[in-house]
């Protein structure tokens, strides 16, 4: 039985050996009473257990013998952390010591997932003497440890978490003085925090401007911080150490939160940029997110808004920098709260990274924080209180008024009824160029100086007034300068009426709105006139149409007759001698014909070549034909031009009036365009009046337009490209969109054929948006397989009725955002011709599509008018040198020109591309000429988008 019972206790032993985790002996740390602390966080040695049971070696005793112990984890099952540490005490007295681990410790806690405290010690077992005891800390795990003379006692302690921060052994009055000391630091830390914060918030009740919540939201924000990292919060609410991981990672992000409200609020960021806002409310809702994830994460949600404080202050720093480089005084006063803002994140960078690891360093950065915020305190009292009465809105309602007028510019206008006599700045007198009092005086003086249209309208708005006794004045009227220019004022008053009921005085403001009235009739007149010729436009004939068809069916002796003039062949006459020469021929048809106009006629420019006039002053159909024939003969005569003679002939079309027909403007105007194409379908050169029978034989361009408006439904409008060659390297750097039609009866249509029909209809809109989107497609598949430096481009041509169109901006910007594309690849070119139709708004439209990030390119440079003076003016980066320019003279040398025009786009910073590079020698001379690319025959003709992807090594597009 007893060897039974040996085998037993031998066999156990190996069983507790082989189960237990072997660990050597430790060293031990000399303990003497003099000393007040001992740090033991080197000492200790950390051991991960694979069952829930330890086995270690003891720390040789004074008898030199080496004892092996095993201690069992409180919960069986469990596999804990474990620490090992020996203490000896080699004195003749008994000690006892204080062994305090901190649950939390900012040195060291790290940026991502930081270690946001905890219970660092469930039990501490010693290897002999008296049972360490636990006291009670909501801060720190402190066991009471007593150490017997002469002993060497090895302490297992059984950890909560893997992680120690800091372990020390500390003599009990001294962490009593230690902890009192804190105590007290503390206490006046955060009531000054207290303090400060209800401070700001009392002067965010007094003063209402949006700093002072912001300050206030981040003394308040402040506080929490230092009220949960003291310990403070805790004492008032007891929460388990879980719930204060949360309050600390929510507390991180919102001091974050605030602080980021604070700069965006102080700097007032939504003046300077619209972007500013929408990074700072993008910005404040992630944080906002973060307060969320600490609810499930605390790590996650401290390490990101640690990240988001340290960001906040550098970028933060930057901005403030740049503001008060431009002179913006809130930003000046902001710099030294900022600079020092800086320096402690750096200083709380060093800590949480445990490069500084003093136990008064965290203390030091929490007072630190509070310091910034009572010099930020101090900076918005000094801009809320700085300066004087002004400032400070201490004004009257007078006071008030007075500085509104002069801050709008107006002028001062008064009408002392009684006396009879009128005041009004001097401003007045000195833009109408009149002497000093020139308009002080009776009211009926100034019919003298005042337009004779507005003379009746100003008499009779000043006597409404004085015999109503009420009502506001608003007036628009012109006055005379000394050199007999007229300037528009508008005059805006109200009559004082004194205590019998009379009005005593007229009382306002004039304004000069001279450029405002001038742009208005400017506007005015080119809404319903052509830019080139002065004629009336498409609108405007229609308006007429329509009044004088009026005026016939009320029985008058008026009979309309619609007459449309066609150029014939006059896109070859552009081609041979250039656009701003055809614009001139159009000029000098238009002068012609109108000369041959009686005062009741009317003449208009309808389209590009296209002619139309309203004949009133001939009623018989044989003298309408006369007349036509003499319109013939108008155009058929010789245009000079640069010593060359030019001949044209035109087909004409009549429309006839019927007196038994109730047919409308729009009807007659179509079918004497019907007539015209009939003319033109004819050879040209003749007259044709229109008949019913003509409208079946195909040459309604009603039919066109309605094939056009189902093309794109069907698949019909197809999209070539043609390439753009790099001349450096033969690379190819882009291509040019252009579209072509297959029609289902006619074949394939060319953008001549169909193009002035679209901008006629309005369905130019829908063909350049699908050009448009197209082409941006196409463009970011060949950037992605062709990855150079610059990018490759396409450009997509653009007409007049789409630049004339809002629409368009909503296009570029809509096909950007949906194509990642690289910023100003995408180009949109514009004639020169079609830019200077308007200049005035076409450089605005073109300023708002380049801040949208597409390119501009200037097409058939060279071939307008006035550009040069404009050029400058307009943000294009690539010029496009009309192929008129690029091909050989006749003596085989290229036009003088073409080497000036590629010197004055270099030296406006542009590209260029010359259009018409027919064979290699084109290339190498315009390579040697600086060009930098061209497109032509030479490099290949327009191309299908699937060749286009093969072409740039793209894969093609799927079937």
């Amino acid at each position: 039985m007893r060897v039974i019972r040996v085998l037993t206790l031998i066999l156990g032993s190996l069983w507790l050996a082989l189960a237990a985790s072997p660990a050597g002996a430790v060293e031990a740390v000399r303990v003497t009473l003099d000393e007040a602390a001992v740090d033991l966080t080197p000492v200790v040695e950390h051991y991960k257990s694979e069952s829930d049971l330890i086995q270690i070696s003891t720390a040789p005793g004074p008898d030199g013998i080496v004892r092996r112990i095993a201690v069992k984890a409180r919960e069986g099952g469990t596999r804990p952390d474990w620490i090992v540490f020996a203490l000896t005490n080699d004195t003749d007295e008994q000690i006892d010591r204080l062994l305090v681990a901190p649950h939390y410790r900012l040195v060291g806690s790290g940026v991502i997932w930081p270690d946001l405290g905890s219970s660092r010690i469930a039990a501490i077992t010693a290897s002999q003497g008296i049972r360490p005891e636990r006291e009670d800390s909501p801060d720190a795990d402190i066991f009471t440890v007593t150490l017997d003379p002469g002993t060497t006692v090895t302490f297992v302690a059984e950890l909560n978490t893997s992680n120690l921060p800091q372990l020390y052994l500390w003599e009990p009055e001294a962490y009593k003085h230690k902890v009192n000391g804190l105590t007290l630091y503390k206490g006046i830390i955060i009531g000054i925090a207290g303090l400060l914060a209800l401070f700001l918030t009392v002067v965010f009740v007094v003063k209402g401007a949006v700093i002072f919540p912001a300050a206030a939201a981040l003394a308040w924000a402040v506080l929490a911080y230092a009220c949960i990292d003291f310990g403070f919060f805790q004492q008032i609410f007891p929460i388990a150490a879980a719930t204060e991981r949360i309050y600390r990672a929510a507390a991180e992000a919102v001091l974050a939160a605030t602080l980021l409200v604070f700069l965006f609020a102080y700097l007032n960021l939504s003046r300077w940029h619209v972007r500013y806002s929408h990074v700072t409310l993008f910005w404040l809702f992630f944080l906002g997110a973060l307060v969320g994830l600490a609810v499930f994460d605390a790590p996650i949600a401290a390490g990101v808004a640690r990240i988001s404080i340290a960001a906040i202050a550098a970028v933060g720093f930057a901005l403030v920098v740049h503001l008060a480089s431009h002179g913006y005084d809130r930003a000046v006063m902001l710099i030294p709260a900022w600079l020092l803002l800086l320096v402690w994140v750096a200083a709380t960078s060093f800590t949480v990274l445990g490069e500084l690891s003093r136990d008064l360093v965290p203390p030091a950065l929490i007072g630190g924080l509070v310091l910034i915020v009572l010099l930020i305190g101090f900076t918005v009292m000094q801009h809320a209180f700085a300066g004087g009465a002004l400032a400070q809105g201490l004004v009257s309602d007078s006071e008030r008024k007075a500085l509104a007028i002069a801050g709008s510019g107006d002028i001062v206008f008064d009408w002392d009824v009684s006396a009879d006599r009128i005041y009004v700045s001097n401003e007045v007198e000195q833009l109408l160029s009149l002497r000093r009092g020139s308009l002080e005086g009776p009211a009926s003086a100034w019919l003298d100086i005042i337009h004779p249209f507005d003379a009746d309208r100003y008499r009779a708005t000043l006597d409404a007034v004085l015999e109503q006794r009420r009502g506001r004045i608003a007036l628009d009227f012109r006055l005379r300068a000394a050199n007999g220019q007229y300037f528009w004022f508008n005059l805006k008053a109200r009559p004082v009426v004194g205590s019998d009921n009379e009005v005593i005085r007229v009382v306002g403001t004039l304004s000069d709105v001279t450029e405002h009235r001038n742009a208005e009739e400017r506007l005015l007149h080119d809404a319903v006139h052509d830019n080139l010729t002065g004629l009336p436009n498409r609108e405007l004939f229609h308006d007429r149409l329509n009044g004088a068809l009026v005026l016939s069916r009320r029985g008058g002796a008026i009979r309309p007759t619609v007459i449309v003039v066609d150029i014939d062949r006059f896109k070859a006459v552009n081609d041979s001698v250039g656009l701003s020469a055809g614009d001139a021929i159009l000029l000098t048809l238009s002068r012609r014909l109108g000369r041959l106009l009686r005062p009741q006629d009317s003449l208009a420019r309808i389209t590009g070549d296209e002619l139309a006039l309203i004949l009133i002053s001939e009623r018989e159909p044989d003298r309408i034909i006369a007349f036509a024939d003499m319109i013939r003969r108008a155009v058929t005569t010789p245009v000079t031009f640069a010593e060359r003679e030019i001949f044209l002939t035109a087909s004409i079309g009549i429309a006839l009036h019927d007196s038994q027909d109730d047919v409308k403007g729009e009807e007659m105007l179509r079918n004497a365009e019907i007539a015209m194409i009939h003319a033109k379908r004819q050879g040209g050169d003749r007259i044709e009046v229109f008949r019913p029978g003509m409208r079946g034989q195909g040459t309604d361009k009603l039919a066109i337009e309605s094939d056009l408006r189902r093309a794109l439904e069907r698949g019909e409008m197809k999209v070539y490209f043609q390439p753009i060659v790099r001349l450096g390297d033969r690379t190819i750097a882009g291509f040019e969109t252009l579209l072509r039609w297959d029609h289902p009866r006619q074949g394939r249509l060319m953008p001549h054929d169909f193009i002035p029909i679209a901008e006629e209809s309005g369905l130019i809109a829908e063909l350049g948006a699908f050009a448009l989107e197209r082409t941006a497609r196409e463009l970011s598949v060949w950037q992605r397989a062709l990855e150079v430096h610059p990018p490759i481009f396409a450009s997509v041509n653009i007409s007049s009725r789409q630049l004339l169109r809002h629409d368009l901006l909503h296009d570029v910007k809509t096909v950007l955002a949906r194509t990642p594309v690289e910023p100003g690849s995408l180009k949109l070119e514009l004639t020169e011709s079609l830019v200077m139709e308007n200049p005035e708004y076409a450089a605005q439209m073109m300023s708002r599509i380049r801040d949208l990030g597409a390119g501009l390119s200037l097409d058939d440079f060279g071939t307008g008018y006035s550009a040069l003076s404009y050029l400058q003016r307009f943000p294009f980066d690539t010029i496009k040198i009309d192929q008129s320019f690029v091909r050989q003279l006749g003596n085989g040398s290229r036009p003088v020109i073409l080497r000036a025009i590629i010197s004055l786009a270099h030296d406006l910073g542009m590209e260029v591309v010359a259009e018409g590079a027919e064979n290699e020698s084109d290339a190498v001379e315009l390579a040697q000429l600086g060009c930098e690319y061209a497109q032509g025959f030479a490099f290949g003709e327009p191309m299908t988008a699937h060749d286009a992807r093969r072409l740039v090594g793209a894969a093609p597009e799927a079937a």
